[in-house]
């Protein structure tokens, strides 16, 4: 079983208490409460590296004309005060391969054919982007223009020359290359879809010369629209001719905007909270200022990244709740920080007060 089929189970699981918009978000509270530790230990080093600055400013003003002495005295800074630098990158490292595989699994054939067109609140489907189609899947009708690519889906049911059965959920080797069109094809008529038996399975020349009919599922990889197609063998090819008609691109699908503008917005929530968290740290002011500026153009570099790349809804509900989950992590975790900080304090007072005791009584 690959992560995509593993990580559709999970969402499929988790979407039976309110459908697929309610399993990502679920999927994102599971993944981010399993790495509050880290989230901790996120802002325990930020929280350090805000107290440091002045002593590492210091270190870096004295040997900036010997950039090995100062690298050098650095480390034994950071060692001495058992400082990570790197320490808040981690829960950073750890979501990227998670916000891929969810991308990969929302834009794969597999879920667009299962729940791509499922709707959560005022989101249409959750497989949209930005800039989508009209095309409905699993109509009898492939909605195409010309110049469009396909991939057929991850397994096929497979029926053999002999045999009476079908072999079941047989994996497709290459998805990519597997099926092709013959000829030229115009949008309104029928197109010829030829299935490359060699791309397609892993069985050997014997094996593949008496496959006599393949159902699968054939996405359009621009549309994302997927319908269910049967090649049947013709002069030893395995083809199949399926009508088509003309789908439009949308200039715009708003909802998904809607959702972009939210993820900038609570973006900026976070990054405030974060704020926030240092605001009585003795930071540089130059330094402070950056950091506002960044704050701002972070969100709108990410929003016009994403507003060009087709990411899809479900993709983007998942860094809102992934963004709201943080505001309210850094809020907590800052509190329990303060009251570290406090009991320390009042440590460091009650052992002065005992020692002003003792020399008062000698």
């Amino acid at each position: 079983m690959d992560f995509t089929t593993l990580t559709i189970k999970v969402l499929k699981m988790l979407s039976v208490v309110g459908g697929y918009g309610i399993g990502i978000i679920l999927l994102t509270i599971i993944v981010r409460a399993a790495m509050w530790p880290l989230g901790v230990s996120q802002q325990r080093s930020m929280r350090t590296m805000q107290l440091l600055q002045p002593k590492m400013k210091a270190i870096q003003e004295r040997y900036k004309n010997n950039p090995q002495v100062m690298q050098q005295k650095m480390m034994e800074f950071y060692k001495e005060h058992k400082f990570n630098p790197m320490a808040g990158c981690f829960p950073l490292l750890i979501q990227m391969p998670i916000f891929i595989l969810l991308y990969s699994t929302l834009m794969s054939p597999q879920f667009i054919s299962m729940a791509g067109d499922s709707q959560f609140l005022f989101i249409k489907r959750l497989d949209a982007t930005m800039k989508s189609t009209a095309g409905v899947s699993n109509d009898g009708v492939f909605g195409v223009a010309n110049n469009d690519t396909f991939l057929t889906g991850k397994t096929a049911t497979v029926y053999f020359d002999g045999e009476n059965e079908p072999r079941l959920n047989i994996k497709i080797k290459k998805p990519n290359k597997a099926v092709e069109i013959q000829g030229e094809f115009k949008p309104n008529e029928n197109a010829d879809f030829k299935l490359n038996l060699d791309d397609a399975f892993n069985y050997k020349f014997d094996d593949l010369v008496k496959i006599n009919k393949v159902i699968l599922s054939v996405t359009n990889v621009r549309t994302k629209e997927t319908e269910s197609m049967t090649f049947t063998k013709q002069d030893g090819i395995l083809r199949t001719s399926f009508p088509t008609t003309v789908v439009k691109e949308q200039p715009l699908n708003w909802d998904v905007f809607a959702l972009l503008v939210l993820f900038m917005l609570t973006m900026v929530m976070s990054q405030k909270a974060m704020m926030a968290m240092n605001k009585n740290a003795n930071q540089d002011p130059m330094q402070a200022q950056m950091q506002k500026s960044m704050n701002i153009f972070m969100p709108l570099m990410l929003g016009f990244t994403f507003f060009i790349i087709p990411i899809p809804a479900g993709v983007l509900l998942y860094l809102v709740a992934s963004n709201c989950f943080q505001v309210v992590q850094t809020v907590v975790i800052n509190k329990q920080l303060e009251l570290e900080d406090a009991k320390k304090e009042n440590q460091v007072s009650d052992i002065d007060l005992a020692g002003a005791k003792q020399i008062k009584e000698k």
